[in-house]
């Protein structure tokens, strides 16, 4: 049981990395992101080249990616984003799921439609501790994503950019008002969103096949870890993540492995009838 909670939490982390970056683009422009995933598997294909095509460590390619996608997302976002980010909502989303599909098409015609893998970047040992296995690679994800949820925190709350960022996100018109440039901060919110899709992407190649269609389990189990902790909120995210992440290691060897999607999705219209808001969500209230 502890040994597939592990495995699960493991999973689980590169769910919230995904959900983390899914909302801090949506609480920044109001947009959601449904090219999150293929800018996963860029993310991904880019670590893929940096260590085989140029020789990379594992570490120096992720570096070199994140590197590569901060000079792209710019790009991105003043193309494919900033168009949409005052539109209705359904305009965000049928505009972003267009960008998905270029982006998969881009991959497809760059790397081609065989799948790829990276190596276990933190080696296929285990780690003997009271009788429970754990894999080291599993243990790596971990740190990894606890490093870049740290990182988000002291960023966010601790420089004066991260609270620009989030003056900008609560309230547009008032960030304006202070002097803040509203849109340079939704650039550098969509940046350090790629940038930590990017890691996300890094860190799942050596479990799953990296391939264009790769992002979008990513991506749906990333949404339904946001819609799950309470659509807007980080720390939710990060614990909806986790939760997804136990919940498919547990039902994949308790029930089936098959249909551990099936029960992924009962969990999340579970969560919906139950708790609306989900687990971290404000309640909304209107007066009559």
């Amino acid at each position: 049981m502890l040994q597939l909670v592990f495995n699960g939490i493991a999973m689980g982390a590169i769910y919230a990395l995904v959900a983390l970056g899914f909302v801090m683009l949506y609480n920044a422009t109001n947009v959601i992101n449904f090219a999150h995933g293929e800018i996963v598997a860029l993310g991904a294909y880019l670590c893929l080249f940096a260590a085989v095509s140029m020789g990379f460590t594992p570490l120096g390619g992720l570096a070199a990616a994140a590197a590569g996608i901060a000079l792209l997302a710019p790009l991105i976002f003043l193309l494919a984003f900033y168009p949409v980010r005052d539109r209705p909502l359904l305009a965000g989303v049928v505009g972003t799921i267009g960008v998905g599909i270029a982006l998969k098409n881009i991959l497809l015609a760059a790397a081609g439609p065989l799948p790829h893998t990276l190596p276990a970047v933190f080696g296929r040992g285990m780690l003997d501790i009271g009788g429970v296995m754990l894999p080291m690679q599993s243990l790596g994800i971990i740190a990894v994503a606890a490093l870049m949820f740290a990182a988000h925190f002291c960023y966010s709350h601790m420089t004066l950019t991260g609270v620009m960022v989030r003056a900008s996100a609560q309230d547009r018109e008032m960030a304006r008002m202070v002097g803040i440039r509203v849109d340079r901060m939704m650039v550098v919110t969509f940046i350090m969103s790629c940038v930590i899709a990017t890691v996300a992407g890094f860190l799942v190649a050596p479990i799953v096949l990296i391939s264009p269609d790769m992002g979008l389990p990513l991506m749906l189990k990333g949404f339904i870890a946001i819609v799950i902790g309470g659509f807007g909120s980080i720390p939710g995210a990060i614990v909806g993540g986790f939760f997804v992440g136990v919940l498919e290691a547990l039902t994949a060897s308790y029930v089936s492995s098959t249909y551990r999607d099936v029960f992924t999705f009962l969990a999340f219209i579970a969560v919906m009838v139950l708790m609306p808001t989900g687990f971290f969500g404000e309640r909304a209230s209107r007066r009559v």
